[in-house]
């Protein structure tokens, strides 16, 4: 997925809101330790679809998502299919995570729910990493969070049903978007499960007929939430279960 001439590259503004409200990552770090930090983070927007970063490509900038705002990393196969490895939103970061010498990108950022974000330089982050071993040790609790994410999407992605992995889905953005309403093509979701567009349509179509959501243009409001996730395999409680056990002070 390219960024369309709609949408054009991200636009670096001057820090106008609150990052330790808008991103709940920025917001569990301590007094002294955020000070070090927030006077190099600059607001940037960034739209739908748009790329931060591409495989192999050195990872010079790190996204803290601010409130509704999600990315997602997606790998990429040679025939250029991609799937859905991970789901980043205001409860952590987009790069960075990993310190020292070249940051090589496995995969692809991209841009799911379009907004601000509160963007800093890696290599600025590493030092502050350097500096404060809390700042360190509250990336490293956040990094295993992310590989436990995706290493449940590896299993989830196997061995259950698209329904399923659908309403997993939707549990996570939901949970970000802090809203019923999840701004959310199904062509966005279909690209995000890595099947057919009419794939998505038809169990869309299900869960609404089970009353679960209602279908709007270019949305999806969730009307049954607990029926949601009786829907979805047991991947989502997993996940969101380790999160909170590594970090209670970000969890969602």
């Amino acid at each position: 997925m390219s960024i369309s001439a709609a949408d054009p590259p991200s636009e670096r503004k001057p820090l106008a809101l609150q990052p330790r409200a808008a991103n709940r990552l920025l917001a569990a770090m301590r007094g002294a330790d955020f000070d070090l930090i927030s006077g190099h983070l600059d607001v940037v927007m960034l739209n739908r679809g748009q790329v931060l970063f591409e495989p192999g490509d050195d990872v010079v900038t790190t996204y803290f998502p601010a409130h509704k705002t999600m990315v997602s990393l997606l790998i990429i196969t040679r025939d250029g299919h991609e799937i859905e490895a991970a789901t980043i939103g205001r409860e952590g970061a987009v790069g960075g995570i990993v310190s020292a010498g070249n940051k090589p990108a496995f995969g692809r950022a991209v841009v799911q729910i379009a907004g601000s974000a509160l963007a800093v330089p890696t290599a600025t982050l590493e030092r502050v990493k350097d500096a404060s071993p809390r700042f360190g040790e509250l990336f490293a609790r956040y990094a295993d969070a992310l590989l436990a994410q995706m290493m449940q999407s590896v299993a989830c992605n196997a061995l259950h049903s698209v329904e399923e992995r659908c309403c997993r889905w939707l549990l996570a953005t939901h949970d970000r978007a802090g809203d019923q309403i999840i701004q959310l093509t199904q062509e966005a979701l279909a690209e995000m499960l890595g099947v057919q567009r009419t794939t998505v349509t038809a169990v869309i179509q299900n869960l609404e007929a089970k009353g679960l959501l209602r279908r709007q243009r270019g949305r999806v409001e969730v009307i049954d939430r607990r029926g949601l996730e009786r829907a979805a395999c047991e991947c989502y409680r997993a996940v969101e279960d380790h999160f909170e056990l590594l970090l209670p002070e970000v969890a969602l």
